[in-house]
């Protein structure tokens, strides 16, 4: 039996993203968990993350996180960040005055502004929630199914510019052009929620039930 380990370490929304998992694919062994020992055998690792980017920070760091997901990503195991999860893996955060992170991408995660506005001057609201087209920006196995430009759910005030351009898998646009989704090897991270994002959050998270961890 498939199984995969959704690191909990106290700053994610694990219930829902263990049931949609268990939805799309069922029979896969959902592990919520902390336990070191079962990331490391799982077949797949997730990475959630909500909340403030220093207080995840510090749960990593102070449960040895960081080495879980260090040694998941080196093992070519398939690898998921989502949202926080995402911005965690990139080098650094603008947010609660600059924050270092796990430094896997190269990159940072910056704030949109407290005065942010679309193209025509009208402001926008931040965070940005709600839903949004994320088009991509290549070819992926995560991609399967889901045709670029489909809709996913977003809750964030914080976007992720990437310094390597070649991983960027998909953009969206909010007042920027920002990165949502990247994808390295065996590792892929998006910003949004997939989890909420209905058919085609669904059909993301089924595809990395069936993914070998190979672009």
């Amino acid at each position: 039996m498939s199984t995969i380990a959704v690191i909990d370490y106290g700053m994610g929304n694990l219930h829902s993203v263990a049931k949609a998992l268990e939805h799309v694919q069922p029979g896969v062994e959902v592990l919520v968990t902390s336990d070191p020992k079962q990331v490391a055998n799982a077949d797949r690792v997730l990475l959630p993350g909500v909340g403030a980017i220093r207080d995840c920070m510090a749960e990593i760091y102070k449960q040895g996180v960081d080495k879980e997901v260090a040694e998941a990503i080196r093992s070519g195991r398939p690898f998921l960040g989502i949202c926080v999860g995402y911005q965690a893996l990139m080098q650094s955060s603008e947010e609660n005055g600059g924050v270092d992170c796990l430094g896997e991408f190269e990159g940072t995660v910056n704030y949109f502004g407290d005065h942010h506005k679309d193209e025509q001057g009208e402001r926008l609201k931040v965070p940005h929630m709600g839903w949004n087209e994320v088009m991509q920006s290549g070819e992926h196995p995560l991609w399967q199914g889901i045709e670029s430009g489909s809709r996913f759910y977003f809750v964030h005030s914080y976007y992720v510019k990437a310094a390597q351009r070649q991983q960027v898998a998909a953009t969206c646009s909010y007042g920027v052009d920002f990165d949502v989704a990247l994808g390295h090897d065996n590792v892929f991270a998006v910003q949004f929620h997939p989890e909420k994002s209905h058919t085609a959050g669904l059909q993301l998270l089924k595809n990395f039930l069936n993914w070998d961890g190979k672009p």
